[in-house]
């Protein structure tokens, strides 16, 4: 546990181990830091702190033992990202599922298995059952038609640990299983910060998708574009949008593309490909927008989600720190641990406390 924690904070950093010693004080040697991370030696307590300084990561990240191992890391990222990106992502995970594990174990919160066994298929064989299993799902959660308020809030009430925190540019998300001694797989997923709200929306549903689909079951369907099908049907179910266009159209103007991309909280691209898939706009026209009119969509997105009300209030993760100013309210921990685990300054988690008539 410690050596591969030790060789991910090294990667991050962006080190080897030979400019790792250098940085160290009390000064070890490079072979030391090998024996480390193969597990073949553990540190001094004085060492220890070294590495942690050294690599700007605290000690419960190299030490702490709430995940033991992650298990199916998927990556949400651009083709051409960097092996030490990809290590500061994996770290970040990691680092927030500590703290998220850690505050479930203080409160007595039992881990929450697996919810989604039962509406899991091992496989599909057309994009239309595609659709249909998105619509199941609703179904089975009681959801309606409507646009999904907060995908982060219907998946952190489902079981899994939703998290964002700063990622490297070309990195909107990554997900996996978190396999810990003894207990219950969980599941988490990791959504960037700087991420568009139409961009965070996609991928929490996409990464549903692979909890629900296995497999396609089809050579001419492949996985990614499945998850992306299954994406697009959640978040914008074909019943409702008909509704709200009608089918054959000839072709739908840029206020209605805004007005629908605003109402279902996805961006304009997932909006054209979905009008495609319902049949309200012929392939002809589809492809004729790619041409023309929607060609910078899939680099700039026209008229963003912003601001703090609708989707962009909502879409943020926050069962975490529920749970960590339900823990103080109890006083299971201390104003310290708090500001710890929320990475806040001691004197924001006591105003918060408080109040500002007691400052």
């Amino acid at each position: 546990m410690f050596g591969r924690r030790l060789r991910l904070a090294r990667k991050r950093a962006g080190l080897s181990m030979r400019l790792l010693a250098e940085r160290m004080d009390p000064k070890i040697t490079a072979q030391a830091i090998s024996k480390y991370e193969a597990g073949k030696m553990m540190p001094s307590s004085a060492v220890l702190v070294g590495l942690a300084q050294a690599l700007d990561v605290s000690l419960d990240f190299l030490m702490s033992a709430q995940v033991d191992a992650i298990d199916g890391l998927e990556f949400r990222k651009h083709s051409r990202t960097r092996a030490r990106d990809r290590a500061t992502a994996e770290a970040s995970l990691i680092d927030n599922l500590e703290r998220y594990l850690a505050i479930e174990e203080i409160i007595g919160i039992p881990p929450a298995g697996d919810r989604f066994e039962s509406l899991r298929y091992d496989s599909v064989a057309t994009v239309e059952e595609i659709d249909t299993r998105a619509d199941e799902l609703r179904n089975a959660w009681h959801l309606g038609l409507d646009p999904v308020p907060s995908l982060c809030a219907l998946l952190e009430e489902k079981g899994i640990k939703v998290i964002e925190d700063d990622l490297p540019e070309r990195i909107s998300g990554l997900a996996c299983r978190v396999l810990r001694d003894g207990k219950p797989v969980a599941e988490a997923i990791l959504i960037s910060r700087r991420a568009t709200v139409e961009r965070k929306r996609f991928t929490l549903a996409h990464e549903l998708a692979h909890r629900i689909i296995r497999s396609t079951g089809n050579p001419a369907i492949k996985l990614e574009a499945a998850m992306n099908r299954f994406a697009g049907a959640f978040l914008v179910p074909r019943r409702h949008l008909l509704e709200e266009t009608g089918s054959g159209r000839r072709r739908i103007t840029y206020y209605e593309f805004i007005r629908l991309k605003h109402m279902y909280g996805v961006s304009a691209a997932a909006m054209l490909y979905r009008l495609g898939q319902v049949g309200v706009l012929s392939s002809a026209a589809v492809q004729r927008a790619w041409r023309t009119y929607a060609r910078s969509w899939r680099k700039a997105e026209p008229e963003p989600i912003s601001g703090t009300q609708g989707f962009a209030a909502f879409e943020k993760p926050q069962r975490f720190e529920r749970l960590v100013w339900h823990a103080i309210g109890e006083e299971l921990i201390s104003p310290v641990r708090a500001a710890a685990l929320l990475h806040k300054t001691l004197d924001e988690v006591e105003r918060q406390i408080t109040g500002p008539a007691f400052q």
